[in-house]
């Protein structure tokens, strides 16, 4: 399905080699996105950051076509963690703009495409009008079987796992489970994520090396991949060329190979 867009990824004949090497068999089942070098991709044209938000959001909308044409099974990408609320305010509120705007812009296509669009992190912190908008693209393709689309928004992974202790403290105090029979497994299925298998590949634009608070349970063996790129000109070529250098690793999983 993914030789369809071929002919729309640009680029020069040297890179051609990338598709034709690309192991349909062998997609990653869950790509996380750390969309980072807006502001940075904005500030080396002499824009303001808002600027390169925008074209942010728009990347986001050719990676997620592109991840559903080529049988992705999950992408989450990070949009808004819980740290960001530091910056200011003006800049908070055009990112949370910017959410709704790509929600009003993008969930018909999304859902006709049978992509299925799911937040994780404290929505309940966000204002009204946008969890009525997340919610309503929430129902909107809650029955697609396709990619899903998880925006990590008002996320952060110590909170995430904070809140699946307390979900299983509960869980004991109400008599429901043993403290001794908690298991990886039970803490996995109190994450966000806790239906879905996790990452294959992270994936990290603008040439920071770090996790920056993002799956830390779920990143455990992941493979990460950077590119010095900053997010708004990452493109489907790139995301082509991450998943061939996933799919040449030796993922071993701490055992030996066979």
């Amino acid at each position: 399905m993914w030789k369809k867009w071929l002919g729309k990824l640009g680029g020069t004949e040297d890179k051609s080699h990338l598709y034709q090497v690309l192991n349909e068999k062998r997609i990653p089942k869950h790509i996380a996105i750390i969309m980072d070098g807006n502001g940075r991709w904005a500030q080396k044209r002499g824009m303001p950051r808002a600027f390169g938000h925008r074209e942010g959001a728009e990347t986001l909308k050719k990676i997620v076509r592109f991840s559903s044409d080529i049988g992705v099974g999950a992408l989450t990408a990070y949009a808004f963690s819980t740290e960001n609320w530091k910056r200011p305010a003006e800049e908070v509120g055009l990112l949370m703009k910017l959410i709704a705007e790509y929600l009003d812009g993008n969930i018909e296509e999304m859902h006709q495409n049978n992509v299925r669009v799911r937040f994780i992190g404290k929505t309940e912190e966000l204002s009204d009008g946008l969890r009525h908008k997340i919610e309503k693209a929430q129902t909107r393709t809650a029955n697609n079987t396709g990619l899903v689309l998880n925006l990590a928004v008002n996320y952060g992974a110590r909170t995430e796992i904070t809140r699946a202790v307390q979900l299983i403290a509960s869980q004991v105090r109400d008599g429901l489970i043993k403290p001794e029979d908690i298991t990886e497994n039970t803490i996995q299925q109190n994450l966000y994520t806790g239906d879905l298998p996790d990452p294959d590949l992270l994936i990290r634009p603008s040439g920071d090396f770090r996790i920056s608070n993002f799956l830390l349970w779920q990143c455990a063996y992941t493979e990460f991949w950077y590119t010095e790129t900053n997010w708004p000109d990452f493109t489907p070529e790139l995301l082509v060329q991450a998943i061939i250098d996933f799919q040449n690793r030796e993922r071993r999983f701490g055992g030996l190979k066979k």
